[in-house]
């Protein structure tokens, strides 16, 4: 039997979950699918399949064989693309995931831009947060913020985003500014309760002196950064954001940076795929796109010639 069609029946089987749906998909009687997937078993002198009257799953032996049977499908269709020029002409869907704020705010204006280049495609974009295995969940790719957890994907650094403390004009009206990163212990902080160690804040001294770690309290913690965003614009205290969440804000009038000489680490930002030997096209279009709508310094930077150049801030909106 054809062994690249017996593992276009097993992949389907595998994925469905049964023999009789996966046969209906194929065209092919249950028979000649368990037929199939019989004969790859053999010739690996392997079971790769769990069956039961009422329940199939994959063996350990099953799960390798087959991730390494969709990446074989991959780069065949990959192959065949290229061979009739469609791997230069990016269409199908793109899966997409990124965490809910960036996701909303700089990717999905990105998204409008680039099909408007690009309209053969179609992004399906999914907001969350939280790791995210992109090969089991079926994402094309992630963009990932901070740190990369897992060395074997493919990450392409798109830019970075300070993080800088800020608060409402009306905040500070009331209060004072802070001076050194030690007179926010005299300040009302609010709290991301979902970055641990959520009461500290760490600078890091121009002078490359140790890092200075400020404990924080206040009157409102989350686990959104979002939620104290919006907060802190309405005057209820100070907030450490990425200059991606609150650039426009500061920009704007509506929020104002402080401390800025002791800067806190950067969140870098990679667009992550797995690892494959050829790049589809809507991947490869959708990367290139976004490195150059974030390079060489991104736009949510825009804040510090506001703020640089001492003019007054526009009133809030």
């Amino acid at each position: 039997m054809d062994k690249l069609t017996s593992m276009v029946v097993f992949t389907k089987v595998a994925k469905a979950g049964s023999f009789a749906a996966a046969a209906k998909e194929i065209g092919l009687s249950r028979a000649m699918a368990t037929k199939h997937v019989m004969q790859l078993e053999n010739s690996l002198g392997v079971r790769l399949l769990n069956r039961t009257t009422r329940h199939l799953s994959l063996t350990e032996v099953g799960v390798v064989y087959l991730e390494r049977c969709l990446q074989i499908l991959d780069d065949i269709e990959e192959t065949e693309l290229a061979v009739t020029r469609l791997q230069t002409e990016p269409r199908g869907v793109l899966k997409v995931t990124a965490t809910p704020f960036f996701g909303a705010y700089h990717l999905a204006p990105a998204i409008a831009a680039y099909t408007e280049t690009y309209p053969d495609v179609g992004v399906e974009l999914i907001l969350q947060a939280g790791y995210v295995d992109l090969v089991e969940e079926g994402f094309d790719l992630a963009i990932q913020l901070d740190e990369l957890r897992d060395s074997s994907l493919i990450a392409r650094r798109l830019g970075s985003s300070h993080r800088i403390v800020c608060g409402a004009p009306s905040y500070f009206r009331k209060h004072g500014t802070p001076e050194i990163p030690e007179d926010l212990k005299r300040h009302n902080c609010l709290v991301n309760s979902s970055l641990p160690p959520r009461d500290q804040w760490q600078f890091n001294e121009s002078d490359g002196s140790k890092p200075t770690v400020v404990k924080v309290t206040g009157t409102m913690e989350s686990n959104a950064a979002d939620a104290l965003r919006i907060a802190a614009i309405h005057g209820l205290g100070l907030v450490l954001l990425p200059t991606y969440m609150v650039g426009q804000d500061i920009r704007k009038g509506r929020l104002q940076a402080v401390l800025t000489d002791h800067v806190p680490a950067s969140l870098e930002i990679h667009a992550v795929y797995p690892h494959r030997k050829h790049l589809s096209a809507k991947v490869r279009t959708f990367v290139d796109f976004l490195h150059a709508r974030f390079q060489p310094t991104p736009y949510w930077e825009d804040w510090t010639e506001v703020q640089e150049a001492g003019t007054s801030m526009p009133a809030p909106v």
